[in-house]
């Protein structure tokens, strides 16, 4: 985990929707990085609870996030951890963003792939090599 300075965007429904210089990249076994946002540099009008929760055995459990601008929804466009493990207290409430589920996604000026998989957040970009978790012949990774 670690605080990065390179703006991070994120766009929906032709809406600017997150945009941050405080944002934390961390990293996790055989995936590209995700980006955690801060709440402030969020639009949190747009983002609604979700139901469901999943349980990172790292950062603790997870809780989602919905998306509406105007007509556009998306299910479970983001999460969170409300209460994350002592080592990741620095992301509380801090917000990702699955890039494959927004229309754009920056790291600086390099637009996001999207990792492939939908359980997946990881954000692909040209600095990042792969294999990742999520493509094809991955699955007992």
């Amino acid at each position: 985990m670690e605080q990065v300075s390179r703006v991070i965007r994120v766009e929906f429904g032709g809406v600017l929707v997150a945009e941050s210089q405080r944002a934390f990249r961390i990293l996790e076994t055989s995936s590209p990085p995700v980006y955690y946002l801060p709440p402030p540099d969020v639009s949190l009008q747009f983002l609604e609870p979700a139901d469901g929760s999943t349980l990172c055995e790292w950062k603790g459990r997870a809780r989602y996030w919905s998306m509406r601008v105007g007509e556009r929804f998306v299910e479970h466009a983001a999460w969170s951890y409300p209460d994350p493990d002592p080592d990741y207290a620095a992301i509380r409430d801090f917000l990702a963003f699955y890039p494959a589920q927004m229309d754009a996604c920056f790291v600086g000026e390099h637009l996001v792939r999207s990792q492939s998989g939908g359980f997946y957040g990881g954000w692909i970009t040209p600095d990042v090599v792969g294999p990742f978790k999520g493509e094809p012949d991955t699955e007992d990774w």
